[in-house]
């Protein structure tokens, strides 16, 4: 897990760096025998402009708005507005009134296919697959995974009520998320194309110098980069104490190893006790705040003792004075985690229960002849 830098693991540079690309990249996406680039150094320049967490580059970033635009065939827009967030640039376009219709299709979505679509034909379907494979999917995923987490957080914070109106403005938010160019965070896909020249040289200076934007005909809206950016070594969100992702103007995420938790679970993490960890009805919470004290002194502090060990798991027991004993079921999930190890979790049964088999089967309803999965997780 990071410490207390701005940048997280894997990505390690500065603003001089991210916007030394500028000037050092661009040819990306013309690879043949002819051309020897480094694709791994191109690759890690885009991995940095995706992992920025550092103030745009304001004049450079208009700049390259303008030039999307005119590359796109469009006059360049009257205005350029900013946002300190993602949530804070929906919540300025819900109030513009003369912004005119989205050009999004025109700017970023017609040049993508166009580029990719000559690519493929120069390339081929095998060559296409390789070239993805050694660009823009080396860093897909987890910026992808970023991309989604951000638009959970906006539409959690800008979306309100469960009536008429409040699911027309959730709508609304959902759609306007969905039509955003992406700015850093479309390196992945600009990494396998040139973009040192028409028609992506544009989408490539925004994406170097600033975050999230959105093209209409009249005004394009943009944001400004995170201040901070805290990922473990799988590139999963990731802090112990404080905002994994943060915005200048306060909009946040909080995340342990990839999950996202409410900011105030992280405050109880410093004092927890065995006694605050079993009072946690919400079974992914009570796994951090386990992995946080750690298990075996969980269990030294708890007075747990097993009661029984078979294919599914651990049961565990816990004596409580005045108050029916907690048992739990320690199971491994099978399938791992993207840096290869394996989730451990608790779960709580009925006292009665006799068999970390019929625990398991419990929490599913099931008796435990019944229960056999092909495959647990």
């Amino acid at each position: 897990m990071t410490g207390t830098g701005t940048m997280d693991t894997a990505d390690t540079m500065d603003a001089a760096d991210v916007q030394e690309t500028a000037d050092t990249r661009g040819t990306t996406g013309t690879r043949g025998a002819a051309d020897t680039r480094d694709a791994a150094g191109e690759v890690g320049l885009w991995r940095a402009c995706a992992a920025a967490a550092v103030p745009a580059d304001r004049p450079a970033a208009e700049a390259g708005v303008r030039l999307a635009y005119r590359r796109a065939g469009l006059a360049e827009p009257e205005r350029v507005l900013w946002a300190a967030s993602p949530r804070e640039a929906v919540a300025l376009i819900r109030t513009l009134r003369d912004r005119g219709p989205s050009v999004r299709e025109t700017v970023r979505t017609a040049p993508w296919a166009n580029e990719r679509a000559r690519l493929h034909d120069e390339l081929g379907a095998a060559g296409w697959a390789a070239h993805w494979a050694a660009t823009g999917g080396r860093l897909w995923e987890t910026t992808q995974a970023l991309v989604e987490r951000i638009r959970r957080g906006v539409l959690e914070e800008s979306a309100g009520g469960t009536g008429p109106g409040g699911r027309a403005a959730e709508t609304e938010v959902r759609l306007l998320l969905l039509d955003a160019v992406l700015g850093q965070h479309d390196a992945p896909w600009l990494a396998a194309f040139p973009t040192d020249r028409e028609p992506l040289d544009g989408l490539a200076a925004v994406c170097r110098t600033a975050g999230w934007w959105w093209p209409f005909a009249e005004v394009a809206v943009v944001c400004e980069r995170p201040v901070a950016l805290h990922r473990d070594e799988a590139g999963r969100l990731d802090r112990g104490d404080g905002p994994a992702l943060a915005y200048p103007d306060g909009f946040a995420l909080y995340a342990w190893r990839g999950m996202p938790v409410p900011a105030a679970f992280l405050d109880e993490l410093t004092a927890l006790t065995p006694e605050r960890i079993r009072a946690e009805e919400n079974a992914e919470l009570r796994r951090v705040m386990l992995e946080h004290y750690g298990y075996d002194r969980y269990l030294t502090d708890s007075g747990a003792r097993p009661l029984h060990r078979d294919a599914t798991g651990t049961l565990w027991r816990i004596d409580l004075d005045g108050d029916e004993p907690v048992v739990m079921v320690e199971v491994l999930n099978s399938t791992p985690e993207p840096d290869g190890t394996r989730r451990t979790y608790w779960l709580r049964v009925p006292p009665s229960t006799l068999t970390a088999r019929a625990g398991v089967a419990w929490t599913f309803g099931l008796q435990p002849e019944v229960y056999a999965p092909v495959r647990e997780t």
